[in-house]
């Protein structure tokens, strides 16, 4: 017997056409830009710090954590806060579906579950493209790239942007009951929010586990499954990240900065530094425009 199957047509609720750039700045606290309108879409994350962003309507305040959308022919400007550095992870691209009118003029701030979909963005441009000069209007493309890099990048924003939307949509709809997905995600969350609270101090993983009142191997668990990375190695990446930030703010010198964070010593913050960046802490206040 021969059967009619019948080819059911996907649906694509999000479809990027093409990536016109993306940028990760390590901005210093006096950082300005002007402004610029383009025709396409444009996402703003801000990865640590703080920016201050005007468009045509308004002027935001944008912490760690916190995303905005700039629609096509929308006037936007970004701006350091004059206290702190920041780093913003920027991505602007050509998308025609109907379901991105859902991002018209939002500012929201990311859920840390699906934070890991930028990372992965990311980490993708990194294997794929020369870094972005400020000024630059094209991607440059490198040599022999991992194959499907470029398409990787692009089913990733669309993920992430998809989830983006299932995420507030299920705000209306919230469960008496969190599930057991949801509980781990606010626990991963909660470890993430007390390390970045206290990451100037001697941070172990005793004291997140007597804090959040969990065992080490259930939280290591979750917390691996969740980033992709151990507690410790989320510990050393956040009090780098610190660390370069403080380098930029030029307020103090690298001993400073080393007992400011806790580390042991200075010899030994600058080899953690060294082996996180690939960059001594000098090269780096030195690599910073």
């Amino acid at each position: 017997m021969k059967l009619n199957y019948i080819k059911h047509k996907i649906a694509n609720v999000i479809n990027i056409n093409k990536i016109v750039t993306i940028h990760y700045y390590e901005l210093g606290k006096d950082f300005s830009y002007s402004g610029e309108r383009h025709n396409f879409w444009e996402m703003v994350y801000v990865d640590s710090g703080s920016v201050e962003i005007s468009t045509d309507e308004k002027l935001s305040v944008l912490k760690q954590g916190d995303i905005i959308f700039h629609k096509p022919d929308e006037f936007h400007t970004l701006n350091a806060n004059k206290k702190t550095a920041a780093n913003v992870f920027v991505i602007s691209f050509v998308c025609s579906s109907e379901s991105m009118h859902f991002f018209d003029g939002k500012m929201m701030s990311v859920p840390s579950n699906l934070k890991k979909h930028i990372s992965s963005i990311i980490e993708e441009y990194k294997e794929t493209f020369f870094p972005m000069q400020p000024n630059d209007v094209k991607l440059s493309i490198k040599d022999n790239p991992p194959i499907g890099s470029q398409q990787m990048i692009k089913t990733y924003l669309e993920q992430f942007l998809i989830l983006l939307i299932r995420h507030e949509q299920g705000k209306k709809n919230l469960r008496v009951f969190p599930s057991k997905e949801s509980m781990e995600n606010h626990l991963v969350s909660e470890m993430m929010k007390w390390i970045d609270a206290n990451i100037y101090k001697d941070i172990s993983i005793a004291q997140i586990c007597n804090q959040l009142n969990y065992s080490r191997a259930y939280l290591s668990k979750i917390f691996k499954q969740e980033t992709d990375y151990t507690i410790l190695e989320y510990i050393v990446l956040q009090k780098i990240k610190e660390a370069k930030k403080l380098i930029r703010e030029k307020n103090m010198n690298f001993t400073q900065i080393s007992d400011k964070l806790s580390f042991d010593n200075p010899h030994y913050f600058s080899r953690v530094f060294k082996r996180v960046t690939n960059m001594t802490p000098s090269e780096y206040k030195n690599s910073v425009h």
